[in-house]
């Protein structure tokens, strides 16, 4: 997977299929980072680590479509990096407005970051 912050085109959002896919180490993502995971069917998705504890989100948000891994993530608030509307990413609830964003069930198991999509 591509663990890049520098997309500017994310408008994609990922099917509701409930497949797991493994998105990377835990090494790969530090605390209190955000990632963008880019998913085989063109959709991307962002990856946060809230101090050991892993969170996913659709990566962009409903204001402008800014990419969210390129927010800063402050605690389990992320910041986006445009316009600083505020979600967080536990439950994708918008702090800001009322334009919540998905959220996604992150797993780890044997050392490797899992998501539900």
């Amino acid at each position: 997977m591509d663990f890049t912050n520098t997309k500017l085109d994310n408008n994609r959002k990922p099917a509701h299929a409930r497949n797991t896919v493994t998105v990377g180490r835990v090494e790969d993502v530090p605390p209190g980072s955000c990632v963008t995971v880019d998913l085989s069917d063109g959709s991307e998705l962002a990856l946060y680590n809230v101090n050991g504890e892993f969170h996913a989100t659709s990566n962009f948000c409903p204001h402008k479509g800014a990419p969210l891994a390129m927010g800063r993530l402050t605690g389990h608030v992320l910041e986006c990096d445009w316009h600083g509307w505020q979600f967080d990413v536990r439950t994708g609830e918008c702090l800001t407005a009322n334009e919540p964003i998905e959220v996604y069930e992150v797993f780890v198991e044997d050392g490797l970051i899992k998501i539900r999509i």
